[in-house]
């Protein structure tokens, strides 16, 4: 019998950020050592357990917060990257951690979602973080929050950044029509993906892979079918825990995110992303490097 294959979206307590973006609540917020501790633990009784199955399993780190700029979460990167079972293990980034903590990963498996922050950081310093992502041999894709304020920042970071890394753009959706159609082509222009994030998805009913091939883990191993719909479906470290897994329509009358609508079956866009949906890289756009597979 073929292994089921899984897509786990694990976000552990970590409620801490070393920027201050002023649209985030846990921008510039400490987690005290004890927490820090406890968050370590739950990160490696997970990893523990990842190892411990027979699925074919891909791993996102969502935060809230900055994980990657904990050593423990970098070496959980490596740790599951090397692991037969895991197919890609992949985080959410400001990338301001750095990028040689992650020498030892294996190559194949390992990916960044990196997220572009005009007010806390230059283009110069987070495109040179790409390329010491790219000469490493690490697949990303590079992010902003779409806010007007922003736009000139969003034209000069795709100017220096190769061509073959994918910029996308995520919409500013907390004010109706805030685009004008200039500005959707120019966005559009830049993001060829971008309408599937300018918009709300309907889902009330709709089929989704949520809670059947993908799911949720906390720290304390209680699987959501997403980070949106908060009714739990059980625990990963209970026996038998994949009886929960089953087909499932949503339950809520949109999707808004990214990370939830692309498991909306109707939308198909695994034909889009193919097997990086978990770092949002299109099949599109190809990746190259100075460095082999480790």
């Amino acid at each position: 019998m073929t292994a089921a294959r899984w897509s786990i979206l694990y976000r552990g307590p970590l409620s801490s950020c070393n920027y201050g973006c002023d649209y985030c609540p846990f921008a510039k917020t400490r987690n005290t050592k004890a927490e820090l501790k406890h968050d370590a633990e739950c990160l490696n009784r997970f990893c523990d357990w990842v190892a411990s199955r027979p699925e074919q399993i891909g791993i996102l780190f969502t935060p809230w917060g900055e994980g990657m700029i904990h050593r423990y979460y970098q070496e959980a990167m490596c740790r599951l990257s090397h692991l037969p079972n895991v197919w890609r293990v992949a985080a959410q980034t400001n990338l301001s951690f750095p990028v040689e903590s992650l020498q030892d990963c294996h190559r194949k498996t390992t990916a960044l979602w990196t997220t572009y922050h005009p007010t806390e950081t230059t283009i110069p310093r987070f495109t040179a973080k790409c390329a010491e992502l790219r000469d490493a041999g690490i697949r990303h894709s590079v992010g902003v929050v779409g806010k007007r304020e922003a736009f000139d920042d969003i034209r000069a970071l795709r100017t220096a950044l190769p061509e073959e890394t994918y910029l996308w753009i995520n919409a500013w959706k907390r004010e109706k029509d805030y685009y004008t159609e200039e500005e959707l082509h120019m966005l559009r222009g830049i993001d060829p993906h971008f309408d599937f994030n300018a918009v709300p998805h309907p889902s009330l009913g709709r089929a989704c892979r949520a809670g059947e091939s993908a799911f949720t883990v906390d720290g304390a191993g209680d699987a959501r079918r997403c980070h949106f719909i908060p009714g739990l479906i059980g625990n990963i470290y209970q026996p038998d825990f994949e009886q929960a897994l089953q087909p499932r329509s949503c339950s809520i009358a949109e999707c808004r995110c990214h990370i939830g609508y692309v498991h909306l079956e109707h939308l198909r866009l695994d034909s889009i992303f193919g097997e990086s949906l978990l770092e949002r890289i299109p099949l599109s756009f190809g990746f190259s490097s100075g460095a082999g597979e480790g």
